[in-house]
């Protein structure tokens, strides 16, 4: 009787492995097909906006020179920026040829600039910026709602968890806003605006690293303030739940440290909802804080997008587009292989 148990267990492992792998094929097909939908939207949308790029870039360089244009030099840049008169067809197997080859486009509003060179002039802040913050916040709310979790109705908790309820309703705009008065230009502890000290030249050197500290503390602040509340509930409350679990109860009854407890059993389980969401957040960190690169005027990817949707610089705002839908689908692929390979309870139906 054991040995047929055995033998129709070893049957089933490879069984279930074949599943979830085959499930994880599927998944990623479905990302792939998704992939090539944003590519598209992101080829025609602009292209339906009024008015078109070439028309735009022609009409800078003829308000700059104040000359109209040779039909030679209007043929050159409707061969960059397109041609609205020619098929639409045609433009989307050239824009997929251009992708192949890694090539985004050209820059109106900073041309002759490609829009490659001012997505990796603006990704190494916005990197720096909203990556590290994401990370400290996740790290922090984690934590200290671990903690709230596992003393749930102690002082700590009734005090922690109302005043991350405050502060998670307060707007964002409006914290970075009021931030940036008191400490900025009342009291003048940080810059107003900015990345670094244009006064020093970029590199490694500590005057430079020190500058792009300091410029950045603030910005950087106000977005872990105000993320922090989010993480902080979601963990407090996954570990509410988490310790009333038989195998907690247990872990407790073998006379085991409370510490010990809490990191090996609760908080290790009540994480995984949490660990989804960084990983969906670590997909949305490419495409910048917006508001906070806004309001600080910090030079990362979302104050390039901000800019290139005041110009109308189209070949700028499809380049930052893709590059956030296909990271952010990237995240959610890896999340999902992550809970496929690690769990087995997740059924295909789910």
């Amino acid at each position: 009787m054991a040995a047929a148990t055995l033998a129709a267990a070893a049957a089933a492992r490879p069984a279930g492995t074949h599943r979830r792998w085959g499930l994880l094929g599927r998944r990623l097909g479905f990302y792939l097909a998704a992939a090539w939908s944003a590519i598209t939207l992101n080829f025609f949308l602009p292209r339906l906006m009024p008015g078109d790029a070439s028309g735009a870039i022609i009409a800078k360089l003829q308000s700059v020179s104040g000359q109209q244009m040779t039909p030679s030099q209007l043929e050159a840049i409707q061969k960059i920026f397109g041609d609205p008169n020619s098929n639409l067809f045609a433009q989307y197997a050239d824009y997929l040829k251009q992708l192949a080859h890694l090539d985004l486009g050209i820059s109106i509003s900073s041309y002759p600039t490609p829009v490659s060179d001012l997505l990796w002039q603006g990704l190494p802040w916005t990197l720096l910026l909203v990556g590290v913050t994401t990370v400290v916040a996740f790290l922090l709310g984690t934590g200290i709602g671990a903690l709230a979790g596992w003393k749930a109705g102690s002082r700590f908790d009734t005090i922690v968890s109302p005043l991350t309820i405050f502060t998670s309703a307060i707007p964002y705009f409006w914290t970075a806003l009021l931030a940036l008065w008191l400490f900025g230009f009342r009291l003048g502890w940080f810059p107003l605006s900015g990345g670094s000290d244009a006064n020093i030249p970029s590199g490694f050197s500590p005057s430079f690293v020190l500058s792009v500290l300091r410029y950045g503390a603030l910005p950087a602040a106000t977005i872990v303030f105000s993320a922090l509340g989010g993480w902080l509930l979601g963990m407090r409350n996954m570990t509410v739940t988490t310790v009333r679990e038989d195998y907690v109860l247990l872990a407790q009854a073998k006379g085991l440290s409370g510490h010990r407890v809490l990191l090996r059993y609760a908080a290790r389980n009540a994480i995984l909802p949490n660990f989804t969401g960084f990983a969906l957040a670590l997909g949305h960190v490419v495409g910048g804080a917006l508001l906070t690169e806004v309001v600080f005027n910090y030079p990362g990817i979302g104050y390039l997008l901000y800019s290139s949707v005041q110009q109308r610089d189209y070949p700028v705002m499809q380049g930052v587009f893709l590059i956030i839908t296909l990271t952010v689908l990237l995240a959610n692929l890896l999340a999902d292989s992550v809970y496929i390979l690690l769990d087995p309870r997740i059924k295909e139906g789910a």
